[in-house]
């Protein structure tokens, strides 16, 4: 169902003649991604004992890792050269090669129920009740300040809703059987510390991703407006920092470096300048992307092994639903801040007519391929400049933040045992069996 959802949801995409189409496709391509997202890792935690977990989560973790990689740089390719469908297109080959290998090489034990029993346990009110959460708290989050005040009744009102829905919903979920966020999930120290840590990850790694192209130093390579450093680093560190875990069979050290890296390099980003080499650019990259990699797989550990064997699998799929949730706010809380810190600044400068499409929050981001170009004096240009980089800094000083927060919070993750061979449900079948 995930495959066919990303496949639908790709085509309609490609084909889209106006944006509400697209938008539809995208919702789709949404839906099974997310589903392909959490259902890798469940189905990793399920066929490993915790003993041998750690290097399959940096097998996972690379491809994933490369992913985030190869599609920024390829939607490039492709919306400058070719058209922008082809972003769409370019999936189906992949999710056919993918969905062919998963049908004939993928073998997992049946569950001993009927497909309607199943359906019958799903807990749809829970989930209906978190989607529209996410809604309520995510959208007036990426338009105040924006489209609409802060104190406006059509930022406060949702926000307000959106809040009492999840203190609702956790109420609710207490009284479930086969609940969306089991309670037993959240019982321990380490699983409540590990579940910050992986939504604050989402939260940081989403918005670089976003932001960071547009607030390198534009002096540099033009191949590195693409942040490959901080993307190629975290590839490596994915893998490395996995492979130590099982090496040394301790993690809390490295998710302790993990967060240090990456807060620090969050925070220097803030250094950067029109006369920032692109050594001093790369180099810092490098170092939030030895923290992205790092605090990519590292952390599953502690949070599978607070769990019984039975939800090991479960925990997996939590923590990267709480990734994927702090992508959404962390989304949301850059919009905000970038577009409210520069409406600040610019409204400080006596633009020229030409420039006055800078008024609208909605252009502000598009407009900035074409300042380098645009006819203006240099003082202007240098103003213009200034503000962007003034709104840039704010976001890498609420990122650098979060992860001194994050840092500190990990302080109280225990360093849980990995010797344990408990099988889960889908464990590995090998010839002998």
């Amino acid at each position: 169902m995930a495959f066919a959802l990303f496949g639908i949801g790709s085509i309609v995409f490609a084909v889209a003649n106006n944006m509400a189409v697209l938008i539809v496709g995208r919702v789709h391509q949404g839906l099974g991604g997310g589903g392909l997202d959490v259902l890798s890792e469940v189905i990793v935690a399920d066929i490993t004992t915790l003993q041998e977990r750690a290097v399959y989560i940096g097998l996972l973790s690379l491809p994933m890792a490369a992913g985030c990689i190869a599609g920024p740089i390829l939607g490039a390719v492709f919306s400058e050269f070719v058209t922008w469908r082809w972003i769409g297109w370019i999936n189906l080959p992949i999710i056919g090669i993918a969905l062919f290998l998963a049908i004939f090489f993928m073998h997992l034990r049946p569950i001993d129920q009927s497909l309607c029993s199943q359906l019958g346990r799903i807990d749809w009110l829970g989930m209906l009740l978190f989607t529209a959460d996410c809604v309520l708290l995510a959208l007036p989050l990426s338009w105040a300040g924006n489209m609409y005040p802060w104190g406006s009744w059509r930022t406060i009102v949702p926000l307000i809703i959106g809040v009492l829905i999840l203190v609702g919903f956790a109420f609710y979920e207490g009284y479930q059987t086969d609940a969306v966020f089991p309670y037993r999930i959240f019982s321990s120290r380490t699983a409540q510390m590990s579940l910050l840590g992986s939504f604050i990850h989402g939260f940081v790694l989403y918005t670089l991703l976003q932001y960071l192209p547009l607030g390198l130093p534009r002096n540099t390579d033009e191949i590195l407006h693409l942040d490959p450093a901080i993307l190629l680093c975290g590839l490596v560190f994915t893998g490395i920092a996995a492979f130590a875990v099982d090496f040394f069979r301790k993690y809390m050290w490295e998710i302790w470096a993990g967060w240090v890296f990456l807060a620090v390099g969050c925070g220097i980003f803030s250094l950067w300048n029109q006369s920032s080499s692109a050594a001093i650019t790369a180099s810092f990259q490098i170092i939030a992307g030895i923290g992205i990699g790092t605090i990519f797989s590292v952390p599953p550990i502690p949070m599978q092994a607070s769990a019984a064997p039975d939800d090991q699998g479960l925990a997996m799929g939590i923590m990267v639903a709480f990734r994927l949730f702090g992508a959404l706010i962390g989304l949301a809380v850059g919009a905000t801040t970038f577009s409210s810190v520069l409406a600040n600044r610019i409204g400080g400068i006596d633009l020229p007519a030409s420039l006055a499409l800078l008024k609208d929050p909605s252009e502000v981001v598009s407009f900035i391929p074409y300042l380098r170009t645009a006819d203006i004096s240099p003082d202007m240009r240098d103003l213009i400049r200034e503000s962007y980089k003034d709104a840039m800094q704010t976001i890498w000083y609420e990122l650098a933040a979060f992860g001194v927060l994050v840092f500190l919070s990990s302080l109280f993750v225990e360093e849980l045992t990995m010797e344990t061979e408990e099988l889960g449900r889908q464990h590995f079948e090998h010839e002998s069996d």
